[in-house]
């Protein structure tokens, strides 16, 4: 059941490259070995859950680089927290902008954290076996009541000095337009007085111009989207960490200031009209 505050993005195929640059066969066959390795190696992945804390994360943190070198991706990270707001035993709610099933990897290879998912990832044979025990905390999109739920969860981990992870935007973009940051999730981190880490996500090519093939939107397909990707001759995905927001008292404002510091890296300059005419001028081409 939908409802008025379920997001929604208008984006799809026709916000892709029309003649990305192709990877050699060789390097394809590369790449698709590696991950099936990854996915052989699953078992290892979710027995860490029985290992030390530390050990754990390491595990998942390694996963996650290997993954992104698995699909030809390299990362780019700019640090800009600097030394005013030091987390100590707090916990940090680190919110990015949503391109990509892509992102969850990009992140986790930066640190451990504990993710807010869409609740039906749960049910996915294999993938819903790692999100348990990666501890997500799932939110069902198109149930509203559910919501205060899945805040005070977050909230409840925050207090506790974790990580979580949230996508504010509640849905996928193409990378060069976004939507807006939802408030709904900033109130976590405004009652149990954490800290928040914008997080700014760039997929890009070699010389740094924007890339789209990596994004995740309208009706496509997981595998047709790990098939583009790992087809590419190469992708880089350039990372902000902008410096760190005290949580405040109004999570519409703790909203604003974060989704302004998570823009600074991505600079959109495609509107919301941007898209539809690409749409419309994609299925007039094709009548």
């Amino acid at each position: 059941m939908t409802h008025d505050w379920m997001p929604s993005s208008p984006c799809g195929d026709g916000c892709l490259p029309s003649a990305p640059e192709r990877a050699g066969l060789a390097r394809v066959a590369a790449r698709c070995a590696m991950l099936a390795a990854m996915v052989l190696s699953l078992p290892v992945l979710l027995a860490g859950g029985a290992l030390p804390g530390s050990w754990r994360r390491s595990l998942q943190r390694g996963y996650s680089r290997a993954a992104l070198r698995g699909l030809g991706v390299r990362l780019r990270v700019r640090d800009e927290r600097g030394l005013d707001l030091e987390p100590g035993e707090r916990g940090v709610l680190v919110v990015a902008g949503h391109v990509s099933w892509a992102d969850v990897l990009v992140l986790g290879a930066l640190g451990p954290a504990d993710f807010v998912a869409r609740a039906d990832l749960l049910e996915w044979p294999l993938l819903g076996t790692l999100a348990r025990r990666m501890r997500i905390i799932p939110i069902d999109r198109a149930r509203l009541s559910e919501l205060p739920g899945a805040v005070d969860e977050a909230a409840e981990r925050l207090r506790a000095g974790g990580r979580v992870v949230a996508f504010p935007e509640g849905t996928t973009w193409c990378g060069r337009a976004y939507g807006s940051f939802r408030p709904a999730l900033f109130q976590s981190a405004v009652e149990a007085g954490a800290l928040v880490q914008p997080v700014g996500i760039r997929y890009c090519t070699p010389d740094g111009r924007l890339d789209t093939t990596a994004c995740f939107v309208g009706d496509q397909t997981l595998a047709a989207s790990l098939r583009r990707t790992v087809g590419l001759r190469r992708l880089d995905v350039e990372v902000l960490l902008a410096p760190l927001e005290e949580p405040g008292a109004d999570r519409r404002e703790l909203a604003r200031r974060c989704e302004r510091a998570a823009r600074a890296i991505v600079g959109a300059d495609l509107t919301v009209q941007d898209i539809l005419d690409s749409m419309e001028d994609r299925q007039t081409a094709a009548a």
